[in-house]
């Protein structure tokens, strides 16, 4: 069947269209295969909230659940064994992609969100999780706490990619950048001959939690209405143009000699959470060179419907910048918004977790 022509065109604007879903299900019925054939999928991420209504809303887990009872495994090596068989199955699927189209063909899996703020226990689950699925295309998830920042450095350091997640503000952006960078140099002080072309990495900054965290903020201020669902495309906008001078620098050029690659902006959080805001809204205006877009299946569908690709991002800088300052001078704290937008990121994945282990805790039990 024929490529939807929207997303196509997404992509030839540099958009790389990942799915931010994954169930075994979705294998083994082709239809991730079909959203790569026909939706230009080129990607996929997951996270607990994912995994949590994949295996309770399936029957398809049940043989190899019966088969950890029998075995009396633990519910951490169960979870994770079942976790990992399907994010190895979604690599196989993907790595036509990853073999045509360096940096794409990537699937993530999130190290356990309990350990956000332990910097030596998430760099050991990262290693873990990459020997468990040992799959050249995967990436390990790591938050981008301030714990998580020189776990990112080790990870990379040892040659694992990684997906940098729950990025909210410029300033931990910027630190995430330079935490990827120093795990390249840290590489390459450890083992000068390194080949850098096969890591990579992505930053991934959310975007609609950051309008719906603010538009409360504006509606409690009693600020002009004109400014709510302005806020997210123009804070993910600006880490763009961070983006840009990052890697144009001198520092980022010497690695790039090496074979070192960019780590791209990755725009998260990308389904619309206010229905009064177009669909579509978080895809039509992110459009930029070597980005990529995760998005919910009804948001890609959304747009493979009736998207189109809105004002280039490197056309919005000077707009942007005035978003933002309008809505701290409307009285909004943005270091709050962002410290509370983090807290609640993990504290969600930390409940999707439990709720996930206990769902599987359930399963084991009645398979005895």
């Amino acid at each position: 069947m024929a490529q939807n022509e929207k997303l196509a065109e997404l992509s030839r604007a540099g958009v790389a269209v990942w799915l931010d879903d994954l169930s075994r299900d979705r294998i083994l019925s082709g239809d991730l295969q079909s959203l790569v054939d026909e939706y230009s999928v080129v990607g996929v991420t997951t996270n607990p909230t994912i995994f949590a209504a994949a295996i309770s809303g399936s029957d398809v887990y049940d043989e190899q659940l019966h088969g950890l009872a029998t075995l009396e495994v633990s519910v951490e090596e169960a979870l994770r064994s079942i976790t990992a068989h399907d994010v190895r199955a979604a690599c196989d699927v993907l790595a036509p992609v990853a073999q045509r189209q360096p940096g794409d063909g990537r699937v993530s899996l999130e190290v356990a969100p309990g350990l956000a703020n332990d910097t030596d226990a998430t760099a050991a689950e990262a290693a873990h999780l990459w020997w468990l699925v040992d799959r050249p295309n995967l990436f390990i998830k790591i938050p981008a706490t301030e714990a998580g920042l020189p776990a990112i450095t080790t990870t990379i350091a040892k040659g694992i990619s990684v997906n940098v997640t729950l990025i909210f503000s410029l300033e931990r952006y910027r630190a995430v950048m330079d935490a990827y960078l120093t795990g390249l140099e840290q590489r390459l002080e450890t083992t000068p001959d390194a080949d850098l072309s096969g890591l990579e990495s992505v930053a991934s900054f959310f975007v609609s939690r950051v309008d719906t965290e603010i538009d409360k903020r504006l509606d409690a201020a009693g600020a002009d209405p004109s400014l709510k669902g302005k806020a997210g495309v123009a804070n993910a906008q600006l880490a763009y143009q961070a983006y840009e001078e990052v890697f144009s620098s001198d520092r980022w050029r010497a690695l790039e000699a090496k074979g070192a690659r960019r780590q791209r902006p990755l725009w998260a959080s990308t389904g619309v959470k206010n229905p009064e805001y177009p669909d579509t809204l978080y895809i039509s205006e992110l459009v930029a060179p070597g980005t990529v877009n995760t998005m919910p299946e009804k948001t890609m569908r959304a747009y493979a419907d009736h998207g189109s690709v809105g004002t280039p991002v490197q056309k919005s800088y000077e707009d942007a910048a005035a978003v933002m300052q309008a809505v701290s001078d409307a009285g909004v704290d943005l270091d709050d918004v962002f410290r509370v937008l983090e807290e609640e990121g993990v504290q969600k994945f930390v409940d999707s977790w439990d709720e996930l282990t206990e769902s599987v805790r359930t399963q084991l039990e009645d398979k005895k």
